[in-house]
């Protein structure tokens, strides 16, 4: 179940924590995997321990926020693969702040990778999706993407916004072979995560208060959302578009 074999995909934001546990784990499931970051050092490291463990993958460099970057990697992967079966748009970025303290500056920052982003890589691929009428889109949105949370005006803005733009593809796509699905995860242990805990005077502290948010009472681990990635790139979930996958350790359970 959950085979990947012969599929072509590729996945942004691959050369550290949520990406990187998606792209490895699609080529464990057999899938070629472009593997695309705006960091060189990290993505080409993502691609070497894949090749290494013995999966199909290429690094190419890519700027999600620059049109014309989109552009030239969806030429490279056509060129090379002639095709894209999966696209996972993972790349973005975060911002703490409420609409007292956040700038314009701030929110058109965020919205330039978050938003945009998300609509420049997949604007470069749809159309060969269209033309063979076959495709599948993940977009990583976030718990901040269904409910409010604190202090994250700008984060939840564009989150929000990666949601409905999933279901706007879903619904506008669905007769022509093509789906779409929103992974909302709560909060993950990713690397970037780890290393804001640190800065806290407890750490400790700040990881069981965060960890608190979910019922569960524990972040989730990047293979965790990677897992789910897996199914809805898979031909078992043949049936599931323009959804919000909650992975979220129970936030809203009470809600």
């Amino acid at each position: 179940m959950f085979s990947l074999k012969e599929k072509i995909s590729l996945v942004t934001g691959a050369g550290s924590g949520i990406g990187t546990a998606i792209a490895e784990t699609f080529a464990k499931a057999g899938a070629f995997v472009f593997v695309t970051d705006r960091d060189e050092k990290t993505g080409s490291e993502t691609a070497a321990r894949i090749q290494a463990a013995g999966g199909a993958a290429e690094f190419l460099k890519l700027d999600v926020a620059d049109e014309t970057s989109c552009a030239e990697v969806a030429r490279v992967v056509h060129e090379r693969k002639g095709r894209l079966d999966i696209l996972v748009n993972n790349a973005g970025i975060g911002h703490v702040g409420t609409m007292a303290t956040t700038t314009g500056h701030d929110l058109d920052k965020m919205y330039a990778v978050n938003v945009r982003g998300v609509f420049n890589v997949t604007k470069a691929f749809i159309g060969g999706m269209l033309a063979r009428k076959s495709g599948n889109i993940i977009n990583l949105a976030s718990i901040g993407g269904v409910c409010a949370v604190r202090d994250r005006l700008a984060y939840c803005t564009t989150k929000f916004a990666v949601v409905g733009l999933t279901k706007c593809i879903a619904l506008d796509h669905a007769r022509e072979g093509i789906r779409a699905n929103a992974i909302c995860p709560g909060r993950v242990e990713t690397p970037f995560v780890k290393a804001r805990l640190a800065e806290y005077p407890d750490p400790k502290k700040a990881y069981d208060e965060m960890a608190s948010t979910q019922a569960l009472g524990r972040m989730a681990k990047p293979e965790e959302i990677a897992a789910a990635a897996l199914y809805l790139a898979s031909d078992e979930s043949a049936f599931v578009t323009g959804t919000e996958f909650l992975i979220e350790g129970g936030w809203t359970a009470g809600k």
